[in-house]
């Protein structure tokens, strides 16, 4: 066959990507079309994505990639992180310049949820991890804060969600991000419209649930002109990161609930593919989340702070002079003394501190441990601290699905981080297997493929993974230390 071209617009917090992936109806192979830098932009005393630089970059990536491959284009879709939302009018017209998620009007707020509604109601009616940027809580904060605006509001759609309404003009909700919100019910798998009535929150703007791989329609004829893309389709992928990432986990035991995935990168998502959500009361102490994922399985899962505290850490030090890759900063880190400090990565304090060496050391002078001085104390505080939650996390899966987990694989970006790789092996005592770097564009483009009719099932998509990628393992060792350790990490997470 002819080979053909499917493109992927892949947005995370710190950049963005048109990816294409070159079909040949066995593997596929990546190619970077642009990338592009992201992040949350300060405005007076909000923080704000720039959704309309990034469209501009997104048409940019599309219109290069009608250059290069121009007929062979299938189709596109987007993923991104979860949560954040633009709200319409019923002209199509923005409300607002959209929030980040790590803005801190939602300070508080689950509280103030809670004592109108129940957590554990809140809970069973969504199936979601507590954390306070979740869509719900940022719903009520503009319901406290920006009324006017969710009164005009006719649509809402999460980031991957605008931007095929951006491509194509359709105004739904892609089932994996919708999954992010607090406002979905996983047993129903539509809105929560129950809950949403209870917090005064408006049912009517929220569109249609579509599964992953629905076709959207054909790209707005401006769109097609200003890109020079023709007859290219969008099609919804999943449209989380996350679960895109999760759909390109290169596993042979797609189906068995044996394996972990831990989507590494900015946060550390890590998880099982389950058939149903787990609602127990247990899964709700342990503030674990079920997200939607692919063929209408779910994703039991933690998420963990992730290498945001190394890479808050490195800005930091770039501040104050002293400019280090993360290359580097791995072998100080390297160098610096083994498990003598440690914190618990979820603390509220490590969200969005002004500096995170500070908040690090503030920690560990509190709970009365050796506080960590250099950069290579401060970065392998942190990598340390990030295994043993992993390891912690582990324990909870395995006790919520009653399996054993014989390996963990580990995707996205912070799968390129050796010494993390080798702490998560050596703290859980699992094999851990690495790659691929892109397991979000691969399960992007790959659905793509799917959606055209050209694979069959979740299990064919990962088997074109698998022959398309490179993995590594990394083997357990040095359990004694990691033992001891772990026990100091459970003392610290229950005092907190």
């Amino acid at each position: 066959m002819s080979q053909r071209v499917y493109l992927a617009i892949d947005l995370g917090a710190e950049s963005g990507r048109v990816m294409a992936g070159l079909w040949n109806g066995k593997t596929i192979r990546l190619e970077e079309i642009h990338r592009f830098a992201n992040g949350p932009v300060h405005l007076a005393d909000s923080l704000r994505w720039d959704v309309m630089r990034l469209w501009a970059e997104i048409q940019t990536g599309l219109a290069m990639a009608a250059r290069k491959y121009g007929k062979s284009i299938v189709s596109v879709g987007a993923d991104t992180w979860g949560v954040d939302y633009v709200l319409l009018d019923r002209r199509d017209e923005m409300l607002g310049q959209p929030y980040a998620y790590r803005d801190a009007r939602t300070n508080g707020m689950m509280e103030k949820a809670f004592r109108k509604v129940s957590r554990a109601e809140i809970f069973a009616q969504t199936g979601l991890q507590f954390m306070q940027f979740n869509s719900l809580f940022q719903l009520l904060a503009a319901k406290q804060h920006t009324p006017e605006l969710l009164d005009a509001t006719d649509c809402l759609l999460f980031m991957p969600d605008f931007i095929h309404w951006a491509l194509c003009g359709s105004r739904v909700a892609e089932f994996t991000i919708a999954s992010t919100s607090q406002c979905l019910n996983p047993l129903t798998r539509n809105w929560a419209s129950g809950l949403l009535k209870k917090f005064g929150l408006p049912a009517r703007i929220f569109p249609k649930v579509v599964p992953p791989g629905t076709r959207l329609g054909a790209l707005r004829p401006g769109v097609a002109d200003r890109t020079g893309l023709r007859k290219v389709n969008v099609v919804a992928p999943p449209a989380h990161d996350t679960g895109a990432a999760v759909a390109g986990v290169p596993t042979a035991n797609t189906g068995k609930a044996n394996w972990a995935y831990l989507s590494s990168g900015t946060w550390s998502l890590m998880g099982v593919e389950v058939r149903k959500a787990s609602l127990s009361a247990r899964t709700r102490e342990l503030n674990l989340t079920n997200e939607g994922g692919l063929d209408g399985t779910y994703r039991l899962l933690k998420n963990i702070m992730g290498l945001w505290l190394v890479q808050q850490c490195k800005r930091a030090f770039d501040a104050r002079g002293r400019k280090y890759e993360y290359a580097q900063l791995a072998q100080m880190a390297a160098k610096a003394p083994a498990l003598r400090s440690i914190v618990n990565p979820d603390d509220s304090r490590f969200l969005n501190p002004p500096d995170m060496p500070k908040a690090i050391q503030d920690f560990c002078r509190e709970t009365k441990q050796p506080v960590p001085k250099t950069e290579g104390e401060l970065v392998r505080c942190a990598y340390e601290s990030l295994a043993l939650k992993y390891r912690q996390t582990l324990g909870w899966l395995e006790e919520l699905t009653g399996n054993r987990i014989e390996d963990i694989h580990i995707v996205g970006g912070g799968s390129k981080s050796g010494i993390l790789n080798q702490f998560a092996a050596d703290a859980c005592q699992r094999p851990v297997i690495t790659g691929p770097v892109e397991a979000t564009a691969l399960g992007n483009l790959l659905v793509q493929v799917r959606a055209s009719g050209e694979l069959a099932s979740l299990a064919e998509i990962r088997e074109v993974v698998r022959k398309s990628s490179d993995v590594a393992t990394c083997r357990p060792g040095k359990p004694a230390a990691w033992e001891d350790a772990s026990a100091r990490f459970a003392d610290l997470t229950r005092a907190r």
